[in-house]
């Protein structure tokens, strides 16, 4: 068996068992059969078990059974499916290439989004990470002509908007954000560096919409009011894992989220144009109308 081959079945596996959040060992063998990856043959219970330990190491996604309840199997850390998690980032991507490759008749017909891979600059900062290296990382900056050279520890790595982005630490333990598309070159040092137990990538961005990290502003509830579509939208994709609906009627909902109001979240409200108004803070309110009005003189000029 192929080593795609097997992806496949690792894929099949766990989505079958989440979506069925308890399935015994002939219900699952039920579904495979109608599968063309089966060929018409059951699953072996001795390769079903080699695939269970193959997707906790590779996915580190737990199948468990619940001997208890009729030895049913289910997903132990679920949770990682439906967080920002690498298990799920890595299931959902691997999930859809299987079901793109299984549909090539449909080819020009499914149009896919292009997400830059970060190629060896992201290779190179993913070993460093394993490895402890500092790395050195020449980066030019939007409206600057001249490259900049400065030695990092590479604390995390984050995929935003279909872009690559670094956090590294400076000697004095200053966290900065870097994107992949702006590196020049990334070199891997002998240096090592220990990264801070307390350290917490999710934490880190907990309370920001995007990548933009400002320690000196102050995390504040937010109130927006969406209307029309719009309010569906906001619905089933939040812009903040924060955000809950407080109030709804037939021409807007009203969504409270706790965050620090950045400047790409509110580059992110300016996009929703006339169908999204900041009710609180109040101050935010006044600077998207700032913006509103300096647009309108653009336009005006």
């Amino acid at each position: 068996m192929t080593t795609y081959t097997k992806f496949k079945e690792y894929i099949w596996l766990v989505n079958t068992i989440y979506h069925a959040k308890a399935i015994t060992f002939a219900e699952m063998n039920e579904q495979w059969i109608k599968t063309d990856m089966s060929g018409g043959v059951e699953m072996a219970r001795t390769t079903f078990h080699r695939h269970k330990c193959a997707i906790e190491d590779i996915f580190g996604i737990y199948i468990e059974c619940d001997k208890k309840n009729g030895n049913k199997y289910f997903i132990g850390n679920e949770q990682v499916l439906r967080e920002d998690s690498v298990q799920n980032w890595m299931l959902s991507t691997l999930s859809v290439g299987n079901m793109v490759e299984e549909s090539q008749s449909l080819h020009n017909r499914i149009l896919l989004e292009h997400v830059p891979s970060g190629g060896e600059k992201l290779q190179q900062v993913i070993k460093a990470m394993k490895e402890n290296r500092m790395i050195s990382l020449t980066y030019r900056r939007y409206g600057s002509s001249e490259n900049g050279t400065r030695t990092l520890a590479p604390y995390c790595v984050k995929l935003f908007r279909q872009r690559w982005y670094l956090v590294g630490s400076n000697d004095e333990g200053l966290k900065r954000t870097f994107a992949f598309d702006r590196m020049e070159k990334v070199e891997l040092l002998d240096e090592k560096f220990k990264i801070d137990e307390a350290f917490d990538a999710a934490d880190f961005f907990s309370d920001s919409y995007g990548i933009v990290v400002d320690d000196r502003m102050a995390p504040e509830r937010i109130v927006l009011r969406a209307y029309g579509y719009e309010r569906y939208y906001l619905r089933d994709l939040p812009l903040h894992r924060s955000q809950r609906m407080i109030d709804s009627t037939d021409d807007y909902c009203d969504f409270e989220l706790t965050l620090r109001p950045t400047s790409d979240f509110k580059a992110q409200l300016l996009s929703r144009g006339q169908w999204v108004e900041v009710l609180e803070p109040q101050s935010l309110a006044d600077e998207i109308v700032e913006w509103h009005k300096k647009a309108i003189d653009r336009y005006k000029k």
